[in-house]
């Protein structure tokens, strides 16, 4: 592993922090797996290490995919599976808090969901996530390229090689904070900056949400009715919600409904 002194951040970190940068088959969260992740680790004394695996991913390549990030089948023929790079990567995260860029929309579902595939659990509980797409689109909307080119005056000429764009990341979050002398600098408040939250939201992304101490829909034709209604009177769209390329922690609290395990409402202050 290459690790090396970093210049120091305008924020102050406590615990280890990786950003990941994954390619894929394609973007569909259940359906697609990774081809090649790369961990940039970074840690409280300024030390950097980086860390990148290709990934066998037991299905053809889509030629569309190919073209975007430049790894075709004869390229992954003889890497290892993920189930099999599963135990190494789960020990490099150990303790991370997880940063990158569409994290929170794209990678950490689908690496989420290629450790359940294999029987591993990668939990994001005690973990902060810093997503440097929030900000950037919190300030300037557009892709890391763009970005890249907003913060640091550079072209980013390896686009969609998972360790260049894990760099190109880290080099755009340096930029921000030299940018926005405001962005919080406690990695609390940073989560918070780039995962706002309502304080009636049931799961991470408020598909769910808290109405007089039921779980109601927030999202689709459905919207408003009580999850509990569904469960008893409607489980053809419970089916679809299970079924669906839908947040893993959401689809937890549907399989836990439906066996009977309820969450507790949030107190009332």
């Amino acid at each position: 592993m290459n690790t090396r002194r970093i210049n120091s951040f305008k924020w102050k970190l406590n615990k280890p922090l990786a950003i990941i940068d994954i390619e894929a088959t394609g973007i569909n969260i259940r359906a697609d797996r990774i081809v090649e992740l790369a961990i940039v680790k970074l840690t409280p004394d300024d030390k950097k290490s980086i860390r990148t695996f290709r990934v066998n991913p037991g299905m053809p390549i889509p030629r569309e995919a190919t073209l975007i990030h430049g790894i075709s089948d004869a390229d992954v023929a003889n890497c290892p599976s993920f189930g099999a790079l599963a135990p190494e990567i789960l020990k490099i995260l150990e303790s991370c808090d997880i940063g990158g860029y569409n994290i929170i929309r794209f990678d950490i579902p689908m690496l989420i969901e290629e450790f359940l595939r294999n029987n591993f659990v990668f939990d994001l509980e005690g973990r902060r996530v810093i997503d440097a797409q929030r900000v950037f689109h919190k300030r300037e909307p557009r892709d890391l390229s763009a970005a890249l080119m907003f913060y640091c005056g550079e072209m980013h000429l390896d686009a969609h090689g998972a360790e260049s764009d894990a760099l190109a990341t880290l080099r755009v979050l340096e930029g921000q904070f030299l940018k926005y002398p405001d962005l919080p600098q406690n990695i609390d408040e940073l989560d918070r900056y780039c995962n706002p939250t309502e304080p009636d939201w049931v799961d991470r992304t408020g598909k769910f949400k808290w109405e007089n101490g039921e779980i109601v829909l927030n999202f689709s034709r459905k919207k408003g009715e009580s999850l509990r209604y569904l469960i008893k009177n409607d489980p053809d769209f419970i089916k679809w919600m299970m079924r669906g390329s839908f947040p893993r922690d959401m689809q937890e609290i549907i399989k836990n409904a439906t066996e009977g395990k309820w969450p507790s409402p949030p107190a009332k202050h």
